[in-house]
């Protein structure tokens, strides 16, 4: 069976499938990149929950950056988010995000219950 969870016209936030949750792209808020990704993984925590998972259950995370030059600044946060020892199978690229003001966007695959 499939669930998706918070549907709308153009995608769900959450869709669950055998066991795993596929959360679309968070983007969060703020002026740096690491204002943006707190605020990004705090979604992503948030919508894991609702899926039934939590961080030290994602199984990949694909990060998009606007500039590759924030990749440091970026992984500081990250670092300090993901459990020890269950850091997920992870890529991270430079991209084009959907606005100019964004700095990050991270997609997550989980597993949860």
């Amino acid at each position: 069976m499939i669930e998706r969870i918070e549907t709308g016209q153009r995608m769900s936030k959450i869709v669950r499938h055998n066991g795993v949750a596929y959360l679309c792209g968070q983007v969060g808020e703020g002026a740096t990149v690491a204002e943006q990704t707190r605020t990004c993984l705090a979604r992503i925590e948030g919508l894991l929950e609702k899926a039934g998972s939590s961080p030290g259950r994602i199984l990949q995370a694909i990060i998009w950056l606007r500039d590759m030059a924030d990749f440091a600044e970026m992984n500081a946060v990250w670092d300090a988010w993901v459990p020890e020892d269950q850091a997920p199978a992870r890529a991270c690229g430079e991209a084009r995000l959907a606005r100019d003001d964004l700095k990050v966007e991270i997609i997550v695959t989980a597993a949860c219950d």
